[in-house]
Order: C-alpha cells, then structure tokens, then sequence
C-alpha cells in the first residue's frame, strides 16, 4: 500500500517524528511547486492543523487523496464539501482537548470580570501606594449565556455551576438532556446574560454571528468570552462596542486574522487576550497528537476512522 503522507501545517514535533518514523512524510512548506507534482498523484493522506486551509484546488491536485487529518477539534479551515465530493474523508481531535478549553474559558471569564489582569499591572506599575484598584464584577451567582451547547459548551456550563451561575444557551435546537435553560434567539440570550461564552464551531453558518445587535443586547454591564473562533465575532463591531461602552468588556484567545490582533484590542484594562491557546498544554496536545496518528493508522489498516468529522 502507498503510505505517501503529505504535512501541509504546523504540527508538535513530537507528531512529525512519529509520521515521519511510520510512513513517508513530506513537508508541503519545504517543496517547490515542482517537488509537489512530481508526488501529487501518491499522496494519500493529507496531515494539517485546525488553523490551516485546505482548498477545494489543493484538494484537487491531489488525484490520489483519501483522508484529511486535522490536528484540531476545528475544521472549518478545510473544504469538507470538496473533500466528500472526491470521496476524500476527513478526521479531526474533538473530546481530548474539551477540559483545557473549557478550564481555559473560565480562566478568561476570571481573569476580565475581576480585571485580573489590570491588576497585576497596577501593582507592577508601584501605583497602589496612590490608592486601591478600582472595584470589580462578580461572577458568583450572574448569568451565564453559552452560545453553542456541545461538548465545549457543556464542560464549561458543568464548571459555571461551581459558581452557582443562572446558565442558559442558544444553539441549533435545544436538547431535552441537559438542565439548562435552552433560549431560541441569540440577540434574547446575550441581552438576559451578564456574560456570554461564544462555542460553535467556525464556518459559513456562524460567520459573523456575534454582531453588533448581539453585543448592544449584551449591555453596557455584559463581558463577551470568546474561546470558539475569531470568525464567529465580528471584530470591527466588538472593537465598536468596546469603544462606546456598549459591553463592559471581553477575553479572547481568538481572532479574525490570526496571529494579528487588532492593536485596537491590545492594551486595554478592560480585555484580556490569549493566543488561540485554549488547548495548548502538553497533556493534551500529546493526546492530541496521538489520535491524528490513530486516524491514519485506521486508514491504511482498513479500519473504521476513529473521529471522522460529522457528516
């Protein structure tokens, strides 16, 4: 069997050590165009991140493609569309990383409604001896709006009841197994909420979603957290709301355009951000690594993939 597999992203080293000792690894950054067509037609597995693109043209140009692994529980980077229509399936790393992202997202609930991370400036900054820290929001007992109930979704509301939070949701349809209060209409859940925790998936169906309606039913008194994808905010109306004091503020680990955060989201007492690192400790990055391995390894064993993207 051709165990040809081509690593088109960033991958933990420890990941490419182990494709590289079990099948023919080749890095699409260090090939020429020409170096690509001359293997385009062996190529059978395609390893990338959760960040990347793959496109329908580079799907296409590689006639013998049979699986997509992504290293990441998110996948809207990849054209899954084309992919089916070339019979090409595709895997993704959903279930590991859930604990760190949701531990994350609470950790950014935190760190802006205490305004933590001002906090360590001003003592940093020897101005306490002028006076105390200005007052900040508590978290104990507030609304907690979760936009997207999944796996991420449900973690981080089992987390919020810790805290003894009033927690509800919005998402494709309610499901009559969790406890918590399902709202039909996002604009309703964000204006009843003191905090709204964005969790659906990137792609064309939530582009844009959290608007700048969404962000004026937040409130004047409501903090956006971010931990899902930079796509699903529109940025250039959170920076707006920011700005008139629409919402008190927000904490993100994602954005529009990464590794770029907008210089008008960066130095302000008022959100806290993170780069896209919900997911990133060891443990989890090696389970991680681990189950893109399984996936391939399942491929050209014959066996059934181990997390196929939904269909």
């Amino acid at each position: 069997m051709n165990q040809k597999v081509l690593k088109q992203a960033s991958l933990p080293d420890a990941l490419t050590a182990a494709l590289n000792e079990r099948y023919d690894l080749h890095e699409l950054t260090r090939m020429s165009r020409a170096d690509l067509a001359a293997i385009a037609g062996e190529v059978t597995v395609l390893v990338t991140n959760g960040e990347a693109v793959v496109t329908r043209d580079l799907i296409a140009s590689l006639p013998a493609l049979k699986l997509i692994a992504v290293f990441g529980v998110g996948y809207d980077g990849v054209d899954v569309a084309a992919a089916r229509d070339r019979g090409v399936a595709v895997t993704h790393t959903p279930g590991v990383l859930t604990d760190d992202v949701a531990d994350l997202a609470i950790g950014l609930l935190l760190a802006t409604s205490r305004n933590i991370v001002a906090a360590h400036k001003f003592i940093e900054q020897e101005r306490w001896p002028d006076g105390g820290f200005p007052w900040t929001r508590k978290v104990s007992g507030a609304r907690l709006g979760i936009f997207g109930m999944g796996r991420i979704g449900q973690a981080i509301a089992r987390r919020a009841e810790a805290f003894a939070m009033d927690i509800a949701y919005h998402g494709r349809r309610p499901d009559s197994s969790l406890p918590w209060r399902y709202i039909d209409d996002l604009r309703a859940l964000a204006q009843q909420s003191d905090f709204l925790m964005v969790c659906v998936p990137g792609g064309a169906e939530t582009q844009g979603k959290v608007n700048r309606p969404i962000l004026d039913a937040l409130g004047p008194q409501g903090m956006l957290i971010n931990i899902s994808r930079g796509s699903v905010v529109d940025e250039d109306a959170l920076i707006d709301a920011l700005d008139r004091g629409a919402i008190a503020g927000a904490g993100l680990d994602v954005f529009a355009n990464e590794p770029h955060v907008p210089a008008a989201l960066r130095q302000r007492d008022h959100v806290v951000v993170t780069p896209h690192m919900a997911s990133a400790t060891r443990e989890t990055r090696r389970a991680m690594s681990q189950l893109v391995l399984e996936n391939i390894d399942a491929w050209f064993s014959g066996q059934p993939l181990i997390t196929p993207v939904p269909r």
